[in-house]
């Protein structure tokens, strides 16, 4: 990109936000350093604007964070700026009120090789995805990097596994619709940390089918005077549309949230929707009430088809339901499972317990080659469809518990059973120390953590190895391209004493 190219891109960016404000669309900076609370605030007082001042300065990048925002040093302190490489040069402005400091990029000087123009006409407004900028072999780097660095007192990881193609990857969307200014009906995303609506027509990670779906119903809407919920004041109907497309079986979901169980026109809507894409395999209704973040009620109905789909994943199939947590990404699912039960080392006679294990997924996979297979998961729903998957798939050597998988394990080590394999796979947040400690009580000869947060991950693999066990093994996988975000899957071995 020459400096020509970069005043364009400068340009543009400025003139899409100009756009947004007009439209009375909260912009959110292209950058700003990390903590700031005052980000969208106005001053209040004369003090306030007395004490506030800018300035416009030439910086030059030094790395990335694990966010993967540039890092700049400006009289001793480490301002973060978005969308800024490692060795570019840039000119930023920075804003100081009181305390805070604000600091955005306002125009390339020397950009980095690395640097492309985004596919994505939202990019710089939504926020969803933060390595757009990037080319792929940038984003590689930074994500290996980002592991190398978290994961050195244990070892080297290996390479990260990335994709192919790493675009239209996702089997679940989420679209939310509102009003623009004038009324009219839009659809998309909120924009990153904001309750801002992008109005959108393409994710260019989500499934291409999901998006012209749930357009059709943005235009639907119209005809059957159909309003958004809004959430300020509790009026309209339609809430959100959640999308799950199964990738290999082509079968698609359509989950209508809404804040009422009063469908006016349901059974046209529904057949104007079939018809115009007959590819979709079931339609639920979804009932939110609520004043909550949370995208799906409790309440549910079956408007069409069978109320959950089925896809392929590693030989195996598997119903998925509304609720379902399934891996977003299956293609690099199954290089992540595949090097999981690689790490387990199964011979076909060791005792694994699947914990956190959802619908089976893993555990059912890990049966092919394991003695015995223990699931635990708190959700009911959840081991009700791991049962179900089991027997749809035939597994003899699986079994499932509905509980906390802490308080199982406890109790097998009080009863002297024991497990050769535990194969962990927690939330974002990790495991607490009662899980964990009731692993070390339960002494598997191995642990496979497959993580999709690796900062909390090496705080849970320094207390397992503060209590026997080394890591023997790291191996980092790209389950979603374009973001910041990266899975890693550790071994962990029993220390012979």
């Amino acid at each position: 990109m020459n400096k020509q190219k970069n005043s364009g891109y400068i340009k543009s960016k400025q003139k899409r936000n100009q756009s947004n404000k007009s439209h009375g669309k909260k912009h959110l900076g292209m950058a700003t350093r990390k903590g700031d609370k005052s980000q969208g605030k106005h001053a209040s007082t004369n003090k306030h604007r007395r004490n506030k001042k800018s300035l416009t300065v030439v910086v030059t990048c030094t790395g990335l964070t694990n966010e993967g925002r540039g890092i700049i040093q400006w009289e001793g302190k480490k301002l973060e700026i978005e969308h800024l490489m490692p060795g570019e040069t840039a000119e930023i402005t920075i804003s100081i009120n009181g305390g805070d400091v604000d600091a955005k990029l306002k125009r390339l000087i020397t950009p980095s090789k690395d640097r492309v123009k985004p596919r994505c006409s939202y990019y710089y407004d939504c926020g969803g995805c933060q390595l757009q900028h990037m080319n792929e072999q940038a984003q590689e780097r930074f994500k290996q990097v980002t592991i190398d660095k978290l994961m050195k007192p244990f070892g080297k990881p290996e390479p990260i596994l990335t994709m192919e193609h790493p675009y239209d990857y996702r089997n679940k969307s989420h679209t939310t619709f509102g009003l623009n200014k004038e009324r009219q009906i839009i659809g998309g995303l909120y924009a990153q940390n904001s309750h801002q609506l992008i109005s959108m027509d393409r994710c260019l990670i989500h499934d291409p089918k999901a998006d012209e779906i749930w357009q059709t119903i943005k235009d639907l809407m119209k005809s059957f005077k159909m309003q958004p919920y809004n959430e300020d004041t509790g009026r309209g109907f339609l809430r959100h549309v959640l999308i799950k497309v199964g990738k290999v079986s082509g079968e698609i979901m359509v989950v209508l949230v809404v804040a009422s169980p009063i469908f006016k026109g349901k059974n046209n809507f529904v057949k104007a929707l079939r018809k115009a894409h007959p590819e979709i395999t079931t339609i639920l209704m979804n009932v939110n009430n609520r004043d909550t973040s949370m995208v799906l009620g409790d309440q549910e109905k079956v408007l069409f088809g069978k109320g959950t789909i089925t896809d392929t994943l590693c030989g195996l199939k598997f119903d998925i339901s509304a609720k379902s947590f399934y891996q977003i990404n299956p293609v690099q699912t199954e290089k992540l499972y595949a090097k999981a039960i690689e790490m387990a080392q199964l011979t076909g006679r060791e005792t694994v317990i699947d914990a956190y294990c959802g619908i089976g997924t893993i555990g059912l996979i890990a049966s092919k080659k394991a003695g015995k297979v223990i699931g635990v998961e708190l959700n009911k729903d959840a081991v009700q469809d791991a049962i179900r998957n089991s027997k749809r798939n035939g597994v003899k050597n699986a079994r499932f518990y509905q509980g906390d998988a802490g308080k199982f394990m406890v109790e097998m080590a009080t009863r002297g059973e024991k497990a050769d394999v535990v194969i962990m796979d927690p939330p974002r947040s990790g495991s607490d120390e009662a899980f964990l400690s009731s692993v070390v009580k339960l002494k598997p000869k191995r642990i496979v953590y497959v993580s999709c947060n690796p900062v909390t991950q090496v705080r849970d693999l320094k207390y397992l190895v503060q209590y026997g066990y080394e890591v023997k093994g790291i191996q980092p996988v790209d389950m979603f391209p374009q973001t910041v975000h990266v899975e890693c899957v550790a071994l962990l071995q029993r220390k012979t004493i």
